[in-house]
Parts: structure tokens; sequence; C-alpha cells
């Protein structure tokens, strides 16, 4: 259990930092393709994490992503928006036995299928919201769709490496 929550911590702010002092620094056509890395580390809580948990755990990773970037609240409701819609697609998602205990959300626990089918959809829910509350009108709807579409991609093309990294560097050790 302190072994999860260390390397919970560690994931948290090596993403985290990344993000903020390399990711966000690089302007990927012309502002239209915005890759968030960050998500990753709420994709990757235990999937028996509770509801209340994974909310609060959005919220604190949005609020800091918000300090890093000025973007005040902004990332915290996407990443609460995100947490919620986790529990949602986690519960769809589920077989018919539910999830054995200790299982996280990854391409080596629950196969890649299953794992893009989960990262897409709350990838483009946390994509979705967190563009149209930078823009907040209506008549730039269509742009900030594709828009938020694109980087979704984006994102998750990073997530898909970032997730084929660490299943590579664990069969390395085993």
């Amino acid at each position: 259990m302190i072994g999860t929550i260390i390397a919970n911590i560690l994931r948290f702010l090596l993403l985290v930092l990344l993000q903020a002092l390399v990711i966000d620094h690089i302007d990927l056509a012309n502002g239209w393709l915005v890759p968030y890395l960050y998500v990753l580390f709420l994709l990757m809580l235990p999937l028996n994490t509770p509801l209340w948990a994974a909310l609060l755990i959005g919220f604190a990773t949005g609020m800091v992503m918000d300090l890093f970037s000025s973007t005040p609240g902004m990332h915290a409701g996407a990443c609460v928006l995100m947490a919620h819609a986790r529990h949602l697609v986690l519960r769809a998602l589920a077989p018919r036995e539910g999830y054995e205990q200790g299982r996280r959300a990854t391409i080596t626990d629950m196969g890649l299928a299953w794992f893009m089918t989960y990262a897409g959809i709350l990838v483009v829910v946390h994509h979705l919201w967190l563009f149209n509350m930078e823009v907040f009108r209506f008549s730039g709807m269509p742009a900030t769709v594709v828009r938020a579409l694109v980087s979704s991609a984006g994102t998750l093309v990073l997530v898909l490496l970032s997730q084929l990294l660490i299943a590579r560097s664990g069969t390395r050790t085993r």
C-alpha cells in the first residue's frame, strides 16, 4: 500500500513537471495540437480508487496544473470532470465478474483495446471541457471541437508511447 502511494506521488511529480516545464513550451501546429500528458496520472490510478478519492485527486492535479499555467480553475474543472467520467467509464467497461483487486488501468494489466477505449473516452472528455472553458463562447464551437479532438489524438499518442515504454521497461526488469 505504501509502495503504491509512493509510486503514485513520484508519477504525479514526474508527469506534472514534464508537462509544465517541457510540453507546455512546445508549439505544435500553431496551437491546434496541445498534448496534456499529465492526464496519464489520473488514467493510471488503481481501478479500485473510490469516487470521492478520485475527485479529490483530480481536483488537486488540476489545481497544480492551473498554478503552473496561470489558468484559474480550468484544469481543475477538466480533471474533476475526467475523474467523475472515469468512474462511469470503469463501470461501463467492467468485466462481468468485476475488476480484480490491485489491477491498474494500464495496457499490460487490461490490454490495448480496453486501455485505448478507456483512455480515449476520458481524454476527449477532458479536452472538450478544457478547450470549451478556454474559449467560453458558442461562436467558436466548431474550431474548438476540432482543436480538442486533434489535441486528444496527440495526447493519446503520448499516453500510448508512455504506456509502451513502461511495459517494455517492466518486462526487462522481471
